[in-house]
């Protein structure tokens, strides 16, 4: 699969999964938001590691401009 993110894409991901994270484990993110927002953060997390998105791959979506 050609990869479809680009650096600021794969490092805004990465701060918004740990923000996520850190709020989940504050408190702040409680019951079933804590869980989904868990959920997100790990796929954003995944994304970011293989600089591959699968929603933007359904949307035709390319920020790496590499290719």
């Amino acid at each position: 699969m050609k990869k479809n993110l680009s650096s600021n894409d794969k490092l805004i991901r990465l701060g918004i999964a740990i923000i996520l994270i850190i709020l989940y484990y504050k408190g702040v993110l409680i019951g079933t938001v804590g869980i989904i927002s868990l959920i997100l953060a790990f796929y954003l997390t995944l994304t970011s590691l293989i600089s591959i998105c699968f929603i933007y791959k359904i949307l035709g979506i390319n920020s790496n401009k590499s290719d």
